[in-house]
């Protein structure tokens, strides 16, 4: 009776297993965060903090500010390795200590005590889902804003060449795009768009300069110098002051996503990756892309189910053997997972495929050592 109530889900057993992972995981993101930022720093700070064309430089402000608003991202990218080092360094204090051979003396197998850090890698996994979703709503407009300043050493952010597309094949060009801030709204320069009813082209609306605004309730552009064009078998051309949604749903949010897509499109999130894979249903980039926000968090169970067992098979004195082997199997993934994502969003490996393979494949051979561990 005593065994089964320390072995319970949720028991002491698992609170003290559970607490040694979460200790280790917030160690662990420390340290790789930090990592990350003095990497990032040595490759880029020089070059934020060089003299701008009139002599000026950037103010410190931004550059904390950017780097604050790029954690989330960081974060991202990291988030699997993480996992696997707290809980190789996990297991490993459980046997330096005799605690394993101690739990599997009092009846608990190998594969029961495991489970608390196994749970902890799931949450990984989930709040990896939530920060993508959240961070790209909140934190990466901000982020891409500042990036923008630092890089090109102007305050005035905009950006040349917004393409924008709706689910019928309407299609939007602007030849300069500044996005809105808290004192001015968005707006647009050599505006163009083409638009489909019902698969045909049915009218060209140009403009020389369209600004985002809301009336009624109801958000457009507002048109300087526009005119619509009518396409069929006269050609009728009549002033238009106002693109609407009726017209082309064009939002802010929308043009700050497809832009997105063009410059950095791994930063989508998978609802923004969705909307535009529905907006153009043969792009492999958008198809890739959404099943990789799905198989990606996965990584968080993968690496633990693979590199615990290899550290589990190695005698305490050899522990450090199975850590670097753990870490090596996490390169191997991320090579894979690199190769396939690539491959997938170029068209030359079905986006499908390419997404699941290195998860499937990892996932698979973490199965089968994990069945190999002592009960």
């Amino acid at each position: 009776m005593y065994v089964k109530r320390r072995a319970a889900l949720g028991g002491k057993l698992d609170r003290y297993v559970g607490g040694i992972f979460a200790s280790s995981y917030l160690t662990a993101l420390l340290v790789v965060l930090g990592l990350f930022f003095i990497m990032d720093m040595a490759e880029n700070l020089d070059d934020f903090l060089e003299p701008w064309p009139d002599g000026s430089r950037v103010a410190s402000s931004v550059v904390m500010r950017y780097y604050l608003a790029n954690t989330p991202f960081l974060f991202l990218q990291a988030a699997p390795f993480i996992t696997l080092i707290a809980g190789l360094f996990t297991l490993t204090r459980l046997l330096r200590n005799n605690e394993v051979e101690a739990a599997m003396a009092a009846g608990i197998s190998a594969r029961r005590l495991l489970v608390p850090i196994f749970f902890g890698g799931a949450l990984a996994a989930l709040g990896m889902v939530v920060v993508r979703e959240s961070a790209t709503t909140t934190f990466q407009p901000v982020r891409e804003s500042l990036l923008y300043v630092l890089k090109q050493k102007s305050y005035d952010v905009r950006y040349e060449a917004l393409w924008m597309r709706t689910p019928d094949g309407s299609l939007l060009r602007m030849g300069e795009y500044r996005p809105g801030d808290a004192t001015r709204p968005a707006e647009g320069r050599d505006l163009a768009a083409h638009l489909r009813e019902d698969g045909k082209w049915v009218a060209t609306v140009r403009a020389d300069r369209a600004t985002w605004a809301v009336r009624d309730g109801v958000g457009g552009l507002v048109l300087e110098g526009g005119e619509r064009v009518e396409v069929g078998d006269r050609r009728e051309v009549t002033p238009q002051a106002w693109l609407g949604p009726d017209d082309f749903a064009f939002t802010p949010e929308l043009a700050l996503t497809f832009l997105r897509a063009r410059h950095d499109p791994l930063q989508l999130s998978y609802v923004e990756a969705r909307e535009l894979g529905a907006r153009d249903p043969d792009n492999v980039q958008y198809q890739t892309l959404t099943q990789y926000h799905l198989t990606f968090p996965l990584a968080n169970l993968v690496l633990l189910a693979v590199g615990l067992p290899l550290l589990m098979r190695h005698e305490r004195g050899r522990g450090a053997e199975g850590l670097a082997k753990g870490l090596l199997l996490c390169l191997f993934f991320f090579a894979a997972d690199f190769v396939c994502r690539n491959l997938g969003v170029q068209g030359a490996l079905d986006p499908l495929l390419a997404s699941w393979l290195p998860v499937l494949f990892f996932g698979s051979l973490g199965v089968a050592l994990y069945e190999t561990l002592p009960t």
